[in-house]
């Protein structure tokens, strides 16, 4: 009998487990995240929108405030500038301040360089970057443009030379699939390094041109 009692007080607490109250722990790294964390696309900023055409033709532009600097002072800054840019080691022959207005200011740069995509043992890919640079100077104020991009591809391979347009070749329409989401193959690798190379060339004019002004003048520069 006092067997039988000793059986059921045991099996009553089991009667509770048994309604679901009680449950096994769960430790933190066990406990799956419902909501999915989205990756960063390594993408984002070569898509819709960064490639920009004025009238059908790609072009970006640099806008700068350069307080207490006359247009001459500009001029002359980026004069030097550029003489030195177009005898950087990348330049190849014919890259050059090819035009100047000096009543109005302007500066004309045709520049011809190699835009490497890829650089390893055994493995070069580049292409020929053709693009001119048109500096505009004005009192207080520098606004530069980059446009009339071309590429001349496979010209040191045996099946020739190939020259694209970057209208038809890494604009919005012919770079990026439907929903402009993703890169295309092929003209991928010609939008990104170019972008790239807009963003360091524009960077170091700015930095050029703001060396000697106070920065408590400065307003943020606008890239288009």
């Amino acid at each position: 009998m006092k067997l039988i009692f000793i059986l059921v007080a045991c099996l009553i607490p089991m009667a509770g487990w048994s309604q679901g109250v009680w449950e096994a722990p769960v430790s933190a790294n066990d406990v799956k995240n419902d909501v999915s964390v989205k990756k960063e696309d390594p993408d984002a900023e070569y898509l819709a929108g960064a490639v920009p055409e004025v009238n059908g033709k790609v072009e970006w532009k640099l806008d700068i405030d350069v307080p207490g600097k006359s247009a001459q002072e500009i001029y002359d800054i980026m004069f030097n500038y550029f003489t030195k840019f177009t005898k950087e080691e990348n330049q190849l022959e014919g890259s050059r301040i090819s035009l100047i207005n000096k009543q109005e200011n302007i500066i004309v740069v045709s520049a011809k360089e190699w835009l490497v995509f890829t650089d390893k043992l055994l493995s070069l890919d580049r292409t020929k970057f053709n693009y001119t640079l048109i500096t505009y100077c004005k009192d207080n104020h520098l606004t530069v443009t980059m446009g009339r991009i071309s590429y001349k591809y496979d010209e040191e391979r045996s099946s020739g030379d190939h020259v694209y347009m970057a209208e038809e070749w890494i604009n919005d329409e012919n770079a990026l699939n439907k929903k402009k989401t993703r890169l295309l193959p092929g003209s991928a690798k010609f939008r990104r390094k170019t972008i790239d190379r807009k963003n360091y060339i524009f960077d170091e004019i700015k930095s050029t041109v703001l060396k000697s002004v106070s920065y408590t003048h400065l307003t943020l520069p606008t890239i288009a």
